[in-house]
C-alpha cells in the first residue's frame, strides 16, 4: 500500500476521531434508549428534561409551554427536550449527554432529578443546570428553581371549603405523591384555605408515589370519592380528579392551564413558566446567571387559578358560589399579584397541626427553610413541614420509603 493511501486512511481516522471526540454535535443520538437531540451551530441551545410526556395535560406540559415561549420569544435559540426520564441513573446519564452534547442551558424539571443534575453540574462548569423544585444550588453554574404555588393552593382551598359547604358535604380530598415538603406544603395550604370557607371541613389522603401515572390517579381519587369525599385536590399530573368525579362531585387539578376542560372541574391552579424560563436563558447568555435558589411568588406573574385570570371565565361549579367568598378570593388574589399578600402570609398562625400541637403562634410566619425542608433529612428549618394541618385527618407519611 503506498503512503498516499495510508495518509488518506489516517485523515479518515482522524477525522472520525474528532468527530467522536464532539459527540456528534448536529445529530441526534440514543442513550439509555433515550434520543438526545442535536445542537443547532450558531445559536444558544437550551435543553429541557421532562419527568413525563410533554403533552401530559399537567406538569410537564405547563414546562413544554414555557420551553416554546423561550423558543418564540428570544432570538438566535434553539431549545429541544427529552421527555418520560425516569428520576435516578438514567437522569443523569441524558442529563451528561445533553451537556457533553453541546447544551448551554439544561432545566431539569422534576425533584428527584436533583443528584444528577448537581453531578453533571460539576463536571461541566461552562453548562448552566437548573432544578425545578429541589434545594440544592453551586453558587455558580447549578442553581434550583421554584415558585410559591402554595398561594393558589390556598385560594383553592377556599373554593373548594366553600363549594363543599354549599353542597352540604364538608368532606375534601388530597391525592398527594411523595412525601417531600413540597407535597405537604401545598397540602397544608388547601387546608388553611378550605378552614377560611368552611371551618368544619375534613381533608382525607391518599399517597400514590407517583408523579405521572393516569391510572393511579385515577384510582386514588375515585377512592377518595367512594369514601364520601366532595372535592379531590390532585398534587399530581394529570386532570384524574375532574374526570373520574361522579355526578355532583368535584375535582380540582394541577399545573397546566388547558387542563380544566370540564363542567366537574372546580379549577386549576397552574404555572406560567415562560417568562421565568426566558430570563433566565437571557441572563445566562449574557454570563450574568448564577446557580443560587430563587423562589418567585404571585408577584411574578408566573402562577395562576383557572377561571380567575385575565380572560378567563368561572366554572359552572363556582359560578354559583356565593358572592362574598368569590370576592374574597378575588380579593386575597389581586393582593398576591401585587406582592402584598405571599408565601408567608398564607403560613402565619395561629396554626395547630391535627395532634394538637400548636405549629405557629398567632402573628409568627414560616422561614423559608421551614417552607422547604424536614429536619429528618437534613435542614436547618426551626418549625419544618413535616406535620398536617388540624383540619387534615391523615397521619404523617413515613420518611423510610
Amino acid at each position: 500500500m503506498n503512503s498516499k493511501i495510508w495518509k488518506i486512511i489516517t485523515l479518515c481516522l482522524s477525522l472520525m476521531l474528532l468527530l467522536a471526540a464532539c459527540g456528534g454535535r448536529d445529530r441526534e443520538e440514543t442513550v439509555a434508549g433515550f434520543q438526545i437531540p442535536a445542537v443547532q451551530d450558531g445559536k444558544y441551545n437550551v435543553a429541557f428534561v421532562y419527568i413525563g410526556p410533554h403533552n401530559d395535560g399537567g406538569w410537564t406540559q405547563a414546562h413544554d409551554v414555557g420551553r416554546q415561549y423561550v423558543q418564540a420569544n428570544l432570538a438566535d435559540v434553539h431549545t429541544a427536550f427529552v421527555e418520560n426520564v425516569p428520576e435516578g441513573a438514567d437522569a443523569e446519564q441524558v442529563i451528561r449527554s445533553l451537556a457533553r452534547k453541546g447544551f448551554d442551558v439544561i432545566f431539569t424539571t422534576s425533584f428527584g432529578f436533583m443528584d444528577p443534575s448537581e453531578t453533571v453540574a460539576s463536571e461541566f462548569p461552562n453548562v448552566d443546570i437548573i432544578h425545578v423544585s429541589g434545594f440544592k444550588a453551586n453558587g455558580e453554574n447549578f442553581g434550583n428553581l421554584f415558585g410559591a404555588m402554595e398561594n393558589m393552593k390556598y385560594l383553592a382551598g377556599m373554593l373548594a371549603g366553600s363549594r363543599a359547604k354549599m353542597d352540604g358535604n364538608p368532606r375534601l380530598g388530597y391525592t398527594a405523591t411523595f412525601p417531600i415538603p413540597e407535597v405537604l406544603r401545598l397540602g397544608n395550604a388547601f387546608a388553611l384555605g378550605a378552614a377560611v370557607t368552611c371551618p368544619e371541613c375534613t381533608i382525607d389522603v391518599r399517597w400514590i408515589y407517583t408523579w405521572h401515572d393516569p391510572v393511579i390517579e385515577q384510582e386514588a381519587a375515585k377512592s377518595l370519592f367512594d369514601a364520601g369525599v366532595q372535592i379531590v385536590m390532585t398534587g399530581a399530573d394529570t386532570p384524574a380528579p375532574a374526570e373520574v368525579a361522579p355526578p355532583g362531585k368535584w375535582g380540582i387539578t394541577y399545573d397546566y392551564s388547558g387542563n380544566c376542560v370540564i363542567d366537574a372541574c372546580l379549577t386549576s391552579m397552574y404555572w406560567n413558566w415562560g417568562p421565568i424560563y426566558a430570563q433566565i436563558v437571557a441572563d445566562s447568555r449574557a454570563g450574568t446567571w448564577k446557580g443560587g435558589w430563587e423562589y418567585f411568588d404571585a408577584d411574578s406573574g408566573a402562577l395562576g387559578l383557572y377561571g380567575f385570570m385575565p380572560g378567563e371565565t368561572l366554572q359552572p361549579g363556582l359560578a354559583e358560589l356565593p358572592a362574598e367568598d368569590l370576592a374574597l378570593v378575588r380579593t386575597i388574589l389581586a393582593q398576591m399579584l401585587a406582592g402584598q399578600f405571599t408565601r408567608f402570609d398564607v403560613f402565619k398562625g395561629p396554626i395547630i397541626d391535627n395532634q394538637g400541637n400548636t405549629i405557629l403562634p398567632a402573628g409568627v410566619s414560616l422561614k423559608q427553610e421551614d417552607l422547604d425542608g424536614f429536619k429528618q433529612f437534613g435542614s436547618p428549618c426551626e418549625t419544618c413541614m413535616y406535620w398536617w394541618n388540624q383540619n387534615i385527618t391523615a397521619e404523617l407519611p413515613s420518611l423510610d420509603n
